[in-house]
């Protein structure tokens, strides 16, 4: 007699080659129930819902201090997705905005993403508060096999939804234009084997060096590994990462420094004294840096920029931009890649003004600083253990706000390693992206 576990797999497996028949038809509504009914839900990948490929979502954030539009300026697809295979329904933290992308006939969610942008940091501005501005912004999602609903929600310092927008996506859309992958540059393996579905696949990118300095590229990327695999966990976890470096040339050697009266022509288009910050190294052409990429396994981004002016920056789940030129090149980009990488925030405060958007009432969502409102969600357990401490003064704010330790990656150049809390903060997110929690 044949056992009813047989008997269902039999049933599963019938229904699955109908499903593949109907889905071909475009008959995604049949497709979406069999699947709840049949229990396979819980996997997007394993039950076919989402396919190997990538969808590439354009937006434009445009508005002014408190008050935001999202309009969708275009999609675009290619083949392989680089992404996370696990824990699809999950975020690894709160983040200052959330994507969740669900399936449009059962509401079921199929991936979702937290990031930072631009957008939300110039929203903090002086310069908010007398103009309206907008700021490119891309994110990347599994290509699903039916029609779905991408909502993107951006929340304020108090944690509440301040943008809240429903963008429903076919992914038969006519109008989908396929990634122009014809001028890809040239890349190289740093790291890992390149197998994408197994590893995080992070990208170092070329910014401001011309076809001469191609060399220069190559040699300060394999620098930039070299000091991110110095630190823990990274050096002891580097087995989970692929990183190449793609050779994405510029016209002109160098970037721009406004404050010089300096504008250079490169790939990405960056420059120093983002809100009229002079260390501040960031490029708004987010669109221009996905279409040098298309194509390419990626996940993570590493901007090096050649110049030897110090400055960088980095934005979770956006990018990481640092200069190479400087002296303090090394600890810099390992810093910026604390924020882009794992969320961390800056764990150093400011002698003047702090912020005006930041509150002492609310915990902050970043795992390495606290205000105390939840200590307990932190790193309470580190510090009863005696393995961290509680010292006031970090996220810019010298009163209210507290780090682990006294001295950390995310708090000086000179700080030799991350403090435990950092690197906590980092292996769960590198557990998050590679492993089902």
């Amino acid at each position: 007699m044949q056992h009813p576990r047989h008997k269902i797999a039999n049933l599963e497996a019938v229904l699955k080659n109908i499903i593949m028949r109907y889905r071909a038809l475009g008959l995604a509504a049949f497709v979406a129930v069999a699947l709840t009914w049949t229990g396979m839900a819980a996997e997007p990948f394993g039950d076919g819902r989402l396919l190997d490929a990538t969808l590439r979502l354009d937006y434009i954030f445009s508005g002014a201090y408190g008050d935001c539009d999202i309009a969708v300026a275009g999609i675009h697809k290619f083949d392989g997705w680089a992404g996370r295979r696990v824990n699809m329904k999950n975020l690894a933290v709160q983040g200052d905005g959330q994507l969740t992308m669900t399936d449009k006939a059962t509401g079921d969610t199929l991936y979702r993403m937290s990031f930072c942008t631009l957008f939300q940091e110039w929203q903090g501005t002086e310069e908010a508060r007398r103009t309206r501005r907008s700021f490119e912004n891309v994110f990347l999602v599994p290509m699903p096999a039916a029609p779905v609903n991408v909502n993107v929600r951006l929340l304020d310092s108090r944690n509440n939804v301040c943008a809240d927008f429903v963008h429903p996506v076919d992914p038969s859309d006519i109008l989908i234009s396929p990634a122009d992958i014809t001028a890809a540059p040239e890349c190289r393996l740093l790291l890992g084997d390149g197998n994408s579905r197994e590893r995080i696949d992070v990208v170092i990118m070329a910014e401001g060096y011309a076809r001469r300095d191609r060399k220069k590229f190559f040699r300060d990327a394999e620098e930039a590994v070299r000091n991110l695999v110095a630190h823990e966990p990274f050096k002891s976890m580097q087995d989970r990462f692929n990183i190449i470096a793609a050779a994405t040339l510029s016209e002109d050697s160098g970037v721009s420094v406004p404050r010089d009266g300096v504008w250079k022509r490169t790939a990405l288009g960056s420059h120093f004294d983002t809100f009229y910050s002079d260390r501040y190294l960031t490029t708004e052409k987010q669109f221009r840096m996905h279409d040098a990429l298309a194509g390419l396994p990626y996940e993570s981004i590493i901007i090096l920029a050649n110049t030897d002016t110090y400055g960088g920056g980095g934005i979770y789940n956006l990018y990481t931009l640092a200069s190479t030129g400087h002296a303090k090149f090394g600890p810099v980009v390992v810093h910026e890649f604390g924020h882009s990488f794992a969320g961390l925030t800056d764990e150093y405060a400011y002698d003047g003004t702090a912020p005006a958007d930041q509150t002492a009432d609310v915990e902050p969502w970043q795992k390495n600083v606290t205000t105390q409102v939840d200590f307990a969600s932190k790193w309470q357990d580190l510090y009863e253990q005696g393995v961290a401490g509680l010292v006031e003064g970090a996220a810019y704010q010298p009163k209210g706000y507290w780090r682990a330790c006294e001295d950390c990656r995310m708090r000086t150049n000179e700080s030799p390693e991350f403090c435990p809390v950092c690197r906590r903060a980092i292996e769960q997110t590198i557990r998050y992206l590679t492993e089902e929690l």
